[in-house]
């Protein structure tokens, strides 16, 4: 029960159906969708596609798209696999014979978007509305502006500097020159074309016609080798979802290229430790947290790729034995110093939903155009932002991760959905990069092994390795926890914004009541009905 006292949030409660985002409007949308006859795969899809509208910095139709969904009246998991490839000319050669890095703001680093397709593929399979119904939300407020939000305003002013740099961007996101301000309104009547054209003619309306002859022309104007067939070759896939189970809460995520795996090792190596024994604010249970994170993202470094052109061993990833001897190497009173620190955490942009509906088909989802305005390329008639998914290849020859023709990178967006006692029991999704896993290992120990409220697990002081290779502490972590991390040998610094940002639903296994939370570092907000 929290503390009416203090400032915080309460959890939302509700019977028929939920929806969370980090956009308050994006959760109406999907409310709205549910209350129009729509299914959670409507309802979801509509939230995702209206946060490109209002979060531009963070998602829209140039980026790339995960989802795993719990169909209620088949028993079944449904997961689709919405990230683009490289283009066909590109490869990890080609760089290497050119002398070139894969830059954050390279055309090169820009995959073929592969949201749009997965979001027409979800609505046409198992969605009840039409697409151009879905989609209606996101149109009308791209055409009608919408009023900027705190936490966008201060994302899209910290990429500034990005969007200044290309004349589109600068265009179309920079109105009179800078960022919007807190209140501003918004329009976007190109994005809104763009979106009525997908709405027209589905997948066509983007990946062939006007939308892609601007996305082509655009790319090859700042140097990518993108070709049309590049994109109208290009489908989404329906994958099988990966399970792991944590103190006997089952979790199931993407299998890869996908970054799931890597949350399902962290728990499988601290199942290994009583984290109960130990305070939920304190350095040692911050301290596990951490060294499990290196650990899992310097195994998930060395194996883990497209499994169209690598076989990743699944098997062994998620085994008792691996787990075993990870968890031997984690010493508490220090770091490992033979391991490498985790890779940069911090930095990126994503968005995800969680929805629920009265049958109780559940959806997490996530949209993402990776760092802050992606490439921050845009196209030059519709402004659309072209992500940079491109940069979680590896350019090197031979290496589960390098760059290939028509590979995919491996990812860090990665929707969730947890079972307790067989039934489905939470919809979970976190944003920011490669912290995600870290962030999702955080909230499920604070519900499973400390009892928290979902609205308290969502809301705790967070702590990850960041851009300097130390740990990044949020200000709500106690200073004696600060001190002690340091004595046990972590570099520790205040971390340069918020870590992340969640979005959950749970729902009660006896009752069937909806419980919603949204992290109060973004704008968002669960609403119910």
């Amino acid at each position: 029960m929290r503390d009416f006292q203090s400032p915080g949030r309460s959890i939302v409660y509700a019977t028929r159906g939920m929806a969370a985002s980090s956009h308050p409007l994006s959760s109406l949308a999907a409310i709205d969708t549910l209350r129009r006859g729509g299914n959670a795969i409507d309802a979801a899809v509509a939230a995702i596609a209206h946060q490109g509208v209002v979060e531009p910095m963070a998602t829209g139709i140039g980026g790339d798209c995960f989802a795993i969904i719990w169909k209620a009246k088949e028993q079944r998991f449904v997961a689709i696999n919405g990230s683009g490839w490289a283009p066909q000319g590109l490869s990890s050669r080609w760089m290497l014979d050119q002398d070139m890095k894969m830059g954050l703001t390279s055309p090169h680093a820009v995959t073929v978007p592969g949201a749009v397709d997965a979001w027409c593929r979800l609505i046409a399979d198992h969605g009840k509305l039409p697409l151009a119904q879905v989609l209606e939300p996101a149109i009308d407020q791209a055409r009608h502006g919408f009023a900027v939000t705190p936490n966008v305003a201060e994302e899209w002013r910290g990429a500034e500097g990005k969007l200044k740099a290309t004349a589109n961007a600068t265009h179309h996101y920079l109105p009179g020159g800078q960022a919007p301000k807190v209140g501003d309104i918004f329009h976007s009547g190109p994005m809104a074309e763009a979106l009525q054209a997908i709405a027209d003619k589905g997948r066509d309306g983007f990946y062939n016609g006007p939308v892609l002859d601007d996305m082509l022309a655009s790319l090859r104007a700042v140097g990518g080798l993108h070709a049309a067939d590049d994109f109208t070759a290009f489908r989404s896939e329906y994958v099988e979802p990966i399970s792991s189970s944590y103190r006997g809460i089952e979790l199931f995520e993407l299998p890869p290229n996908d970054l799931g795996v890597t949350t399902s090792l962290m728990l499988n190596i601290l199942e290994r430790f009583d984290l109960k024994a130990l305070e939920a604010g304190s350095a040692e249970r911050y301290h596990l947290l951490l060294e499990a994170s290196r650990i899992a993202f310097a195994v998930r470094g060395v194996c883990l790729g497209d499994p169209r052109f690598h076989t990743s061993p699944m098997a062994r990833l998620l085994s008792a034995d691996l787990a075993d001897s990870l968890a031997k190497r984690i010493k508490l009173n220090g770091p490992i110093a033979e391991l490498p620190p985790a890779a940069t955490l911090l930095g990126t942009d994503t968005v995800t939903v969680s929805v629920m509906d009265e049958e109780r088909n559940i959806v997490s989802i996530v949209n993402s155009l990776f760092h802050r305005f992606g490439s921050g390329i845009a196209s030059e008639r519709y402004g659309i932002m072209f992500h940079n998914r491109g940069t979680g290849f590896v350019v090197e020859p031979g290496h589960p991760n390098d760059v290939q023709p028509r590979k995919r990178p491996a990812h860090t967006i990665m929707p969730a959905i947890l079972k307790k006692d067989g039934k489905p029991w939470l919809s979970l999704g976190v944003k920011g990069g490669l912290y995600q896993p870290v962030g999702k290992v955080q909230i499920a120990t604070s519900l499973i092994d400390y009892g928290m409220d979902l609205q308290t697990a969502l809301d705790f002081p967070r702590a990850s390795y960041g851009e300097s290779g130390g740990v990044d502490v949020e200000r709500g972590v106690a200073p004696s926890t600060w001190e002690a991390l340091a004595a046990m040998g972590h570099p520790v610094a205040l971390a340069k914004e918020p870590l992340g940002g969640a979005q959950a639903i749970m729902i009660d296994g006896k009752t069937g009541v909806l419980a919603g939370a949204s992290d109060s570092r973004k704008d968002g907000a669960a609403l119910g009905y």
